[in-house]
C-alpha cells in the first residue's frame, strides 16, 4: 500500500523535479515545438493556397484553351464555308466563261456555214447560170433555125416558167 500512499519526501522531491522538467521545457522546449508547429502549420496553409491559385488558373487555363479551340474550329468552318463558295464562284464563272466561248464558236461555225452556203449557192447558181447559157445557147442555134420553131420555142419556155412558178 506504500505505492498508492507515497510519503511526504517523496512527493516532494517528485513535485520538485516535475516542476523543474515543465520549466525547462517551457523555457526550451515548448516554443521550439510550438515555433516548428505554427511554421509547419504557415507552411501547410501557403501550399493550400498556392494550389488553390494553381487550381483556378487551371481552370482559367482550360476554360481559354476550350475557347480557342471553339474560335479555331468556327474559324476553320468559316473558311470551309468561304473555300467552298469560292469555289463554287470559280466553277461557275468557268462554266459561264466555257458557255459563252461554245456560244461564240458556234455563232462563229454558223456565220462560217452561212457564209460557205451563200458562197456555194452562188457558185452553183453562176455555174447553173453558166451551163444554161450554153446550153439554151446550143439549143437555140440548133433549133431555131426557122421562124415557126423560133416562135414554138419562145412558147415551149414561157409554158415551162409558168408551171415552175405556180
Amino acid at each position: 500500500m506504500q505505492l498508492l500512499t507515497p510519503d511526504f519526501g517523496l512527493f516532494f522531491w517528485m513535485l520538485l523535479c516535475f516542476g523543474i522538467v515543465v520549466f525547462i521545457l517551457g523555457k526550451y522546449g515548448w516554443p521550439v515545438i510550438t515555433g516548428m508547429i505554427n511554421k509547419r502549420g504557415e507552411e501547410i496553409e501557403e501550399s493550400i493556397r498556392k494550389a488553390n491559385e494553381a487550381n483556378s488558373r487551371l481552370a482559367n487555363t482550360n476554360a481559354e484553351s476550350e475557347r480557342l479551340l471553339l474560335e479555331s474550329k468556327n474559324e476553320r468552318i468559316e473558311l470551309l464555308k468561304e473555300a467552298s463558295n469560292e469555289k463554287d464562284k470559280i466553277i461557275a464563272d468557268a462554266k459561264a466563261k466555257a458557255e459563252e466561248e461554245a456560244r461564240k464558236i458556234i455563232e462563229r461555225a454558223n456565220e462560217s456555214i452561212q457564209l460557205e452556203k451563200a458562197n456555194a449557192i452562188k457558185e452553183i447558181r453562176q455555174q447553173v447560170a453558166e451551163l444554161s447559157v450554153i446550153i439554151a445557147e446550143k439549143v437555140v442555134r440548133e433549133k431555131l433555125s426557122g421562124d415557126e420553131a423560133q416562135i414554138a420555142m419562145v412558147n415551149k419556155l414561157l409554158d415551162e416558167v409558168n408551171v415552175a412558178k405556180s
